[in-house]
């Protein structure tokens, strides 16, 4: 099915259909400096793509930056599967000013050359 779209009457409620990438609901990100470990939710929100959500006083933000190329750990929905270690671009850390997420950022995540998964970067934004 790589490659293929979902027929209209498919795609539910969504407007665009869901990146392959919901086959992982949460992700890691180690601090070597101090040897803290962060884990998030992954969300997929049709206009933004794939992100994780951080309150506006986490101290993770101390350790993450947009253009940051960082070693992260992937937790697949399926249980039975195991973790998987991507580098990941931030892509944009957007503050969520109303709505569901009101006083969290939104930290856009886009993981690099995994083959079927995700694109990877074109070279005008490297």
């Amino acid at each position: 099915m790589q490659g293929e779209s979902l027929p209209q009457k498919e795609l539910g409620r969504r407007s665009e259909p869901r990146e392959p990438v919901d086959q992982y609901h949460s992700v890691e990100l180690t601090v070597s400096s101090n040897q803290l470990i962060y884990q998030f939710r992954i969300w997929n929100i049709s206009q933004k793509g794939m992100c994780i959500l951080l309150k506006e006083d986490s101290a993770a933000f101390d350790h993450i930056h947009v253009g940051d190329i960082l070693e992260m750990k992937y937790y697949p929905t399926e249980s039975a599967r195991p973790t998987e270690f991507f580098k990941t671009k931030i892509q944009h850390i957007t503050k969520e000013e109303t709505g569901r997420f009101k006083g969290h950022y939104l930290v856009g995540l886009l993981i690099l050359n995994k083959q079927g998964l995700m694109e990877t970067v074109p070279s005008d934004q490297e």
